[in-house]
């Protein structure tokens, strides 16, 4: 009887995170950023003068700083990682390792933040960019 009541108690429990789950992903799916080569980069903000085309390096910047914040976290990750084992945490691991994930933090974290202040760039670019719908005042 005990027996049953777990196994009822762990099917219910797997139930509701799989409800719980599904119940959270929207309805609408986002769309995937372009991905854009250096070279297409390079050659849309030689040739950008529309609001579409600052709209489109913005969603690169922003993707990037989106992946680099992400790989700062894996470092900060691995930081804690060696933090947490003994073994580890000596002093010729601490230079070699724990300062070199540390400093891949700090890195991806200026990156990402140079990386938002560029797609705010562009994104200010487009809102002034000529070729813009122009509002009527209704």
């Amino acid at each position: 009887m005990k027996r049953t009541f777990a196994a009822l108690s762990v099917l219910s429990l797997g139930f509701a995170i799989t409800v719980a789950a599904f119940g959270q992903t929207p309805s609408t799916q986002q769309p995937k950023p372009e991905h854009l080569s250096k070279r297409q980069l390079n050659t849309l903000i030689v040739t950008a003068n529309t609001p579409a085309a600052h709209e489109r390096i913005a969603q690169y910047y922003r993707a990037k700083a989106v992946d680099y914040l992400a790989q700062a976290k894996d470092h900060e990750t691995m930081v804690a990682a060696y933090k947490a084992n003994s073994s580890l945490s000596n002093d010729k691991n601490q230079a070699s390792t724990i300062s070199h994930c540390e400093y891949f933090v700090a890195t991806f974290k200026a990156l990402a933040d140079n990386s938002d202040e560029l797609a705010i760039l562009h994104e200010r670019m487009a809102q002034e960019a000529p070729g813009k719908p122009v509002r009527s005042g209704k």
